[in-house]
């Protein structure tokens, strides 16, 4: 007679209720890319009660739309439910937005409570989230992001001196359509940063193929590495266009705003990109998984897009993961709002293994004056 004793369902933790927040934070100055402007950023952060602990998510959309749906349409699916059956609640969170529309807001909701769900797991088992996945590395190289055109060359020029204090081996810069303004700009940021440091662009989908192309000549000069969407990421008979005839040293990157598998897996069939960038904050940790999973499908490196604090316990755990982008207002915030304990030296984000799950903490007093 085997002594092993049967697991009831009954003997995992259940959740038993979900918290969310939202808040708006201005940024420290105009900004704006090849396509928007913008002076606020929003938040809505999702806390997930079971077995006694909570786990925590966070995305960067329209926090009220997105918390109402969160309490109207996702908790209800969630609550009663064993927390250590993410693939069944994150099938269960899709399936109840069918009639809504999955893609943008309700995505962006899902991914906060499946990063808190993936959290609080780790938190149950006392473990790091890196370790609960396994890990593939001990740090993940970040690039310096932000450059946006709405700045002064003396504030550019800041900017990236800062970076390079702090140690980065690379750096991104907004450019718009215009090919006089970009090259003027990137060619400041090759004067401030030197020959050693990996320089990159990012057009935000402002161009058309053959403006894009026009672009990609004339910052190649400078050594350019890697051309962010230069032309819309849905376009990816263009993007194709532009990867096949740009340098063969600069990487052609898009993706961060695929929120299923089914947009990954279009563009990764287009062979349109060199680099597939994808954000957890859209797709969620889980998606993020699925996403990785065809990447390496198509022996394509992948890119985590913005929120370095959250993707970092993923991405030491992914395989072929390429970097992680500091975003200027993401780290801002983080850095403002939470605790996570990571450490930043050699170029790269290196995670605290003392801290149990994602290692992520709202410091919920300097948070609310921000909260809305």
């Amino acid at each position: 007679m085997s002594d092993i004793s049967i697991l009831r369902d009954s003997d995992f933790p259940h959740v038993r209720s979900l918290d969310v927040s939202c808040y708006r934070i201005p940024t420290d100055g105009p900004e704006g890319d090849g396509a928007l402007r913008w002076s606020e950023v929003e938040l809505v952060v999702v806390h997930v009660n079971a077995g006694g602990l909570v786990g925590m998510g966070y995305s960067y959309t329209a926090a009220q739309p997105a918390a109402r749906l969160i309490f109207d349409k996702l908790a209800p699916v969630i609550v009663g439910q064993c927390v250590y059956d993410i693939p069944a609640l994150w099938r269960a969170m899709n399936e109840q937005l069918r009639y809504i529309g999955r893609p943008g807001l309700g995505l962006m909701a899902i991914a906060a409570v499946d990063q808190a769900l993936w959290d609080l797991k780790a938190r149950l088992l006392d473990i790091p989230l890196s370790a609960l996945w396994g890990r593939a590395r001990a740090s993940v190289p970040i690039y310096g992001s932000g450059g946006f055109v709405t700045y002064t060359a003396a504030r550019l020029q800041r900017q990236l001196e800062g970076w390079l204090e702090q140690g980065l081996n690379a750096v991104k810069i907004k450019i718009g359509d215009n090919l006089d303004e970009a090259d003027s700009r990137v060619v400041l940021a090759r004067e401030v940063i030197g020959p050693g440091v990996d320089l990159m662009v990012d057009a935000n989908g402002a161009c058309r193929a053959r403006d894009a192309l026009a672009l990609a000549e004339c910052v190649a000069e400078q050594q350019v590495c890697w051309f962010e969407e230069p032309v819309p990421a849905e376009d990816y008979e263009g993007l194709r266009w532009v990867r096949d005839r740009v340098p063969d040293d600069m990487a052609i990157a898009a993706g961060e705003y695929g929120w299923d598998g089914y947009y990954f897996r279009r563009l990764l069939e287009a062979k349109a990109i060199d680099v597939l960038q994808v954000d957890a904050t859209r797709c969620g940790y889980t998606g993020f998984l699925h996403a990785s999973e065809l990447a390496s499908a198509f022996n394509i490196p992948v890119s985590a897009h913005c929120a370095p604090a959250l993707h970092i316990p993923l991405c030491v755990a992914v395989d072929g993961v390429r970097n992680v982008e500091y975003f200027h207002d993401h780290s801002r915030v983080e850095a403002m709002l939470f605790d996570s304990g990571d450490s930043l030296h050699d170029g790269a984000l290196w995670p605290d293994l003392d801290r149990i799950g994602h290692g992520i903490e709202l410091r919920r007093s300097d948070a609310e004056p921000y909260r809305i």
